[in-house]
């Protein structure tokens, strides 16, 4: 298999990044207005993901269509595995390369909420994005909107299709934040699978239960 081939494999629509869905092409083709190049594109995408939609760590369930990125392009509020997952369609509706990858993350300002939920600050299996950009795989992660990270003095995450854009280990005020713990590697298509059985496994006192549109409101960090 050639390099370009290789490559191509993660251009393909599959069941959860199904970039061919009339959702995605017209979410991706209304954030990329104005931008010409892949880069462009690809800071475009990163932000309307990041922005528009609210993070909601208890938006997660094990309905399969929870994760199908032509569904969540309509939601107002997503947690991280749901809003790599339209990324990395988006991307790939604009001709991107994209790859979807997993690693667990300790928040170290995760609220008493979170936290009496969880069991744990460790959040197994966060999603981030990989983008193909100039010759290179690069992580975006599209995880806390600008205006929680506001609210809560954390540092929003910026991207400019250039470099990694990775969680930062400290927040405004100098307090240790967030710290990647083990990467499970990326993946052509979603693995529903093994994310409903990490879930399950690490948060066996959460449920479905506990997700709801209203859920996005409650407090994600600790003051």
């Amino acid at each position: 298999m050639t390099e370009e081939e290789a490559i191509g494999v993660y251009l393909e629509p599959t069941e959860f990044l199904d970039c061919d869905s009339a959702e995605v092409i017209a979410y991706a083709r209304h954030a990329c207005r104005g931008a010409v190049t892949a880069c462009e594109r690809a800071t475009a995408l990163y932000y309307a993901v990041r922005d528009g939609i609210r993070y909601n760590p208890y938006s997660f369930g094990p309905d399969r269509e929870l994760y199908r990125a032509g569904r969540i392009a309509s939601l107002d509020s997503a947690f991280c595995v749901q809003k790599s997952n339209l990324l990395c369609a988006s991307a790939r509706a604009m001709h991107i390369p994209a790859r979807v990858g997993f690693a667990d993350v300790r928040n170290h300002l995760a609220s008493p909420r979170l936290l009496e939920l969880m069991g744990t600050d460790l959040f197994v299996f966060h999603g981030y994005t990989e983008l193909y950009l100039q010759g290179k795989w690069i992580k975006a992660t599209p995880t806390f909107n600008r205006e929680l990270c506001e609210k809560f003095g954390v540092l929003a995450l910026e991207f400019d299709g250039t470099a990694d854009a990775l969680f930062h280990p400290f927040d405004s005020a100098g307090r240790k934040h967030m710290e990647y713990v083990r990467d499970h590697g990326h993946f052509a298509e979603f693995p529903y699978e093994l994310l409903i059985a990490a879930l399950a496994a690490a948060y066996p006192g959460m449920s479905n239960a506990n997700a709801s549109p209203e859920a996005a409101d409650d407090p994600v960090f600790r003051p």
